[in-house]
């Protein structure tokens, strides 16, 4: 795979779970990362530091244009422009189940408003720095459910479809900026979120892995080589593309 030595990455909702292995693989590959995350970076940051990567944390809100506007300020500062963008900030681990009709409307509101507005603002908020790197990646973090639907879920599996064909767009419009936007579709993974979820450990647990080629559990790390090649020189001439990670669950 391409040398990623000396790239710069945002990833936003890194600072635990899945975007946190993210950023500490892309950390180990030579990457020096952006955690933007809601929540405190610090001890991200830290454990990255620790192990001989370069970090930055920022404290960020996806959905506002101040806050995403200093985010980009501060990694610009402290390691210039971006070339990797990873929207990976979701609602999701804190989602109740719900038959669709007893989904509230601030429920809906909330989960349209991070999981697909968010990733809308944080691309437009980052374009400039993208742009003149010259080879900029951006990775959307879409979800299996899209391509068979799941039931009690109605709110974030319509915003994952949303993301799947943000991408498909995005692509065409930045392609003249040689800038290549791709997706992947990951199953049900046994993030620290999901684990302390009981409705989730107790519904999807079972069919979920019944359902796979490989039945185990996903975990965070079975999306690193997926993430690695979209984001590296290897994927240049990908572009608009989802790649479906879930152990064989779906095949298209």
């Amino acid at each position: 795979m391409s040398d990623l030595t000396g790239k710069v990455a945002v990833i936003t909702g890194a600072a635990q779970g899945i975007g946190f292995t993210f950023a500490k693989a892309l950390a180990s590959a030579g990457v020096k990362v952006v955690i933007a995350d809601v929540a405190d970076p610090t001890n991200a940051v830290e454990e990255i530091k620790s192990q001989g990567g370069e970090a930055l944390g920022v404290i960020t809100d996806i959905t506002c244009n101040d806050s995403l506007g200093n985010m980009v300020k501060e990694a610009e500062a402290a390691f210039g422009h971006v070339n990797i963008l990873i929207n990976n900030a979701a609602v999701f681990g804190t989602l109740k189940l719900n038959h669709f009709s007893d989904i509230t409307e601030d429920e809906w509101d909330l989960v349209m408003k991070v999981n697909i507005r968010g990733p809308f603002q944080t691309v437009k908020a980052l374009l400039p720095s993208l742009r003149k790197s010259g080879d900029a990646k951006i990775l959307n973090i879409g979800s299996g459910t899209t391509f068979r639907g799941a039931p009690m879920f109605l709110h974030y599996v319509t915003s994952k479809g949303a993301v799947m064909t943000m991408t498909r767009s995005l692509a065409r419009e930045l392609g003249n900026d040689d800038i290549n936007v791709n997706s992947i579709a990951i199953g049900f993974t046994a993030s620290p979120n999901v684990l302390t979820n009981e409705d989730y450990m107790k519904n999807f647990v079972k069919p979920t892995l019944a359902s796979r080629i490989f039945q185990r559990d996903m975990l965070p790390d079975d999306i690193v080589g997926a993430m690695m090649f979209l984001v590296s020189d290897a994927s240049n001439f990908m572009t608009g593309q989802t790649i479906n990670v879930d152990g064989g669950a779906v095949m298209h």
